[in-house]
């Protein structure tokens, strides 16, 4: 799965870890993030994430 990064901040979600705090579970991919999920260290919405190479 691929990992995003926020543009914002620079935070990397990896799905394999997923978001503990915000109760995404390890496994879960970005594109099935719940629809009102944000950075967790800057708070953006999912819009402003891009796939990190």
């Amino acid at each position: 799965m691929r990992k995003y990064r926020c543009t914002v901040c620079g935070y990397l979600y990896d799905p394999d870890n997923g978001d503990m705090e915000s109760g995404i579970s390890s496994g879960t991919a970005f594109e099935d993030l719940p629809e009102n999920w944000s950075c967790p260290v800057c708070g953006a919405e999912a819009a402003e994430f891009r796939p990190a190479d």
